[in-house]
């Protein structure tokens, strides 16, 4: 390495589907380029209706794997690796014994349901309704914004809040061992970075720590103090000593022990996966907005050094926070986020019911008609979220009639993956009250052209796509390397990311085009409260 100046950082990604590794080799202050890469598949387990859940061991077994195929396709040792960056899904958690490192279950994943019935007693309940009553009052006093957004607080299936809660109530094991103080909780990135650098040793006691980007999206962190939100634990009955410390994105991760892969490798970095995809589209700058086009669709924009309160649904949230240096204050940078859960999800049922035999080829099948015929496509597997915020919404085509082809299905079907994201961006605008001048947009789907150029006629503003559309392990990399030092500033890394190509906004469009979503939003309308209709119930 002496010799080329080149440093090599392996950045692992592990998503819900996916466990990906890539080595980029990088010279201080230079392009980084991909030398080595591997994946392999995580196999979700549907123990029950609405369960989700991931083996622990096959993930950690994986994971090994994965980083030695990244590094023996790059031909490298491991021992030439200069650090690691870990990049990881949020909201999926898992409870271990600190003294044994058994785990006491399955990861329960951010898309398991089985807490469904605890979200809606919650939210419905007399204590919430008067914690946000109480926090309007004193809203209403203080013009704090903490208290605004405690004021309109709904528990979501996603956080980690209720599904925890759960496991806490029917786990006797666990139960025991709390009492003890011997439990621990993690999300994968916690669970990650324990195992890591514990080495083969499970009984090793290493120490217990939580990145603060994947800390705040679990519903029970507060992002305006920096903190475990106290009323929440208590409300939950969540004890903070099994909880991590929560650690800034800088921090001293330690390494991997070198038992595991025969060497040590400096863990520089560890992020969830929609601040590394920030990272990735270099959105450091207060009103950046960046769409990420997954199994989801997550919007994130850059509200700076402030962290602001939603009233319409989008959720605040830490992007990351890096230490200054001697004598300056951390760097800190604060989202809004708004999600919908169905994207690459939808994309993937219609390739399953023979809409399309590719994905790539939807776009121009899409093309290949002037209009959807009058069809629209409701996009609710897992309910509406932002700013409709309903979870019982159904899925489903309207406006089928006998001249419908195949081809005005998928053009529906897409353009409502659009609609649903030009939502989010309308929200943001009213939340934020700032202008914005371009979306970068990443992930599988924003490879589609047809909804790229859909979003930039709906919203008047440019979407741009990087080179790299997969920005996620790339933003971790970036992070790591600015630890290191191989980068100085976020600047230079501004001037690293490429852009693949940039979408306008096509003016004689606009006015179709924002017709055609008041349209969608009437069908929206048709498909509310779907799944709570009796009718619908005693189908099954």
């Amino acid at each position: 390495m002496a010799a080329t100046d080149r440093h090599y950082i392996a950045t692992l990604d592990v998503g819900t589907t996916t466990i990906r590794c890539f080595i980029y080799a990088a010279k201080k202050n230079g392009e980084p380029v991909t030398v080595g890469t591997a994946f392999d598949h995580v196999d979700l387990i549907y123990p029950a209706p609405g369960w989700v859940e991931i083996n622990p061991e096959k993930l950690w077994s994986s994971v090994l794997q994965t980083i030695q195929k990244a590094t023996e396709d790059a031909n490298l040792s491991v021992d030439q690796l200069t650090c690691l960056a870990i990049s990881t899904q949020r909201n999926s958690f898992t409870c271990w014994n600190r003294n044994t490192g058994l785990v006491y279950h399955n990861f329960v994943t951010w898309k398991d349901l089985r807490a469904d019935h605890l979200v809606k007693e919650w939210n419905n309940s007399l204590t919430l309704r008067l914690l946000k009553f109480g926090a309007s009052c004193l809203h209403f006093f203080t013009r704090s914004k903490r208290f605004l957004a405690g004021s309109v607080i709904k528990l979501m299936n996603p956080q980690v809040t209720l599904r925890l809660s759960w496991i806490l109530q029917n786990n006797p094991f666990l139960q025991e061992d709390l009492k003890l103080g011997n439990v621990m909780y993690g999300t994968v990135d916690s669970w990650l970075l324990y195992r890591l650098r514990q080495g083969t040793d499970l009984t090793r006691q290493v120490e217990h720590i939580s990145d603060v980007t994947n800390c705040t999206s679990t519903g029970f962190y507060d992002p305006f103090g920096q903190e475990w939100a106290g009323w929440a634990l208590n409300l939950f009955s969540i004890k903070k000593e099994m909880l991590p410390k929560v650690v800034d994105n800088s921090y001293d991760f330690g390494h991997v022990h070198e038992t595991l892969l025969g060497a040590k490798i400096k863990i520089a970095a560890s992020v969830s996966d929609q601040s590394a995809s920030l990272w990735g589209n270099c959105c450091f700058e207060r009103g950046d907005v960046k769409i990420t086009m997954g199994t989801g669709s997550f919007l994130n924009v850059n509200t700076g050094t402030k962290c602001l309160a939603s009233v319409h649904g989008l959720y605040p949230l830490i992007g990351y926070k890096l230490q200054g240096g001697t004598g300056s204050p951390a760097d800190i940078n604060y989202l809004m986020e708004g999600s919908s859960n169905d994207t690459g999800s939808i994309i993937e049922w219609a390739l399953n019911v023979g809409l399309f035999d590719d994905p790539n080829a939807s776009a121009a099948m899409a093309l290949s008609v002037p209009n959807s015929d009058g069809v629209l496509f409701v996009p609710a597997f897992s309910g509406l979220g932002p700013p409709i915020r309903d979870d019982t919404a159904g899925s489903g085509f309207i406006g089928i009639k006998p001249s419908t082809r195949k081809e005005h299905m998928v053009r529906a079907l897409l353009e409502s993956l659009a609609f649903r994201v030009a939502l989010l961006y309308d929200c943001a605008l009213r939340e934020t009250g700032f202008s914005f001048t371009s979306i970068r947009v990443d992930g599988g789907v924003s490879k589609n052209d047809f909804i790229c150029q859909t979003l930039a006629d709906l919203t008047g503003i440019q979407v741009e796509r990087g080179e790299v559309t997969d920005s996620t392990a790339m933003g971790a990399m970036f992070m790591a390397g600015l630890n290191c030092g191989i980068w100085n500033t976020k600047r230079q890394l501004m001037d690293v990311r490429k852009v693949g190509k940039t979408f306008f906004p096509d003016v004689t469009q606009r006015a179709k085009r924002l017709k055609q979503i008041r349209a969608w939003e009437r069908a929206v309308d048709r498909f509310k409260k779907w799944y709570i209709l009796e009718d619908i119930k005693n189908l099954d």
